[in-house]
């Protein structure tokens, strides 16, 4: 499984992008601020860094400096509401892989990051995810059922579906689906993961996702 240190001192952002990305299949730790950031990043134990500017300690381009004065090759996005040409030059002159500015829509960031770990050798992210006949490709984002063409998923859809064939035969609450894929912005008593349930059912097969009444969805 690729992991992803997600350097950020506002918790609340942090947190909701950890959400996010744990639902799409990666493993995440948290640095508040750019100190942390750095001994972190150069363990060697991270595939990818998310990586804010404005951090205590150290900023994200002194973050940046270092790292690449080091020679870490660590595929970085900086992620970061300083977004006029000055600053998006600083960051990607001074090496980084992608800059994208606050706010953000996460299904933009989980794409980005997916280029970013497919272009990386280091990457250990599966490209496949099976079960029985179902098969979802990461990198093209479509879902095949039963070795057919297959079918393009929007990124929430995968997300939801990635969430569902890692929990195969377990019931997931509609509040775990909610946190879990949509992140801090979701509202417990949204129908959206209802919604969402019915759109993968005309996709993969109205009988493949089982409604078990009063607890939530579960994969069969």
């Amino acid at each position: 499984m690729a992991s992803i240190l997600i350097a950020d001192d506002e918790a609340r952002i942090a947190g909701f992008i950890e959400k996010g990305l744990r639902a799409a299949g990666f493993a995440t730790r948290i640095a508040s601020d750019g100190a942390e950031a750095l001994d972190l990043a150069l363990t060697g134990e991270f595939d990818l860094l998310v990586l804010d500017v404005n951090m205590p300690k150290l900023t994200g381009f002194e973050v940046l400096e270092q790292l690449r004065g080091q020679g870490a090759t660590l595929p970085i996005i900086m992620l970061t509401a300083r977004t006029d040409l000055g600053d998006t030059v600083t960051g990607l002159e001074g090496g980084a892989d992608d800059y994208l500015g606050k706010p953000f829509r996460f299904d933009e960031l989980l794409a980005r990051i997916r280029i970013r770990m497919r272009r990386s050798p280091e990457s250990t992210s599966p490209a496949e995810l099976r079960h029985r006949d179902l098969l979802l490709d990461v990198r093209t984002r479509r879902a095949h059922v039963g070795g057919d063409a297959g079918v393009e998923l929007s990124a929430r859809e995968f997300a939801l579906a990635e969430e569902l064939i890692r929990h195969a035969g377990q019931v997931l609450s509609r509040e775990q689906l909610l946190s879990r894929v949509w992140g801090y912005d979701f509202d417990p008593g949204s129908n959206v993961a209802d919604v969402y349930i019915g759109y993968l059912r005309q996709k993969l097969g109205q009988a493949r996702i089982e409604t078990v009444r009063g607890a939530g969805y579960r994969l069969v």
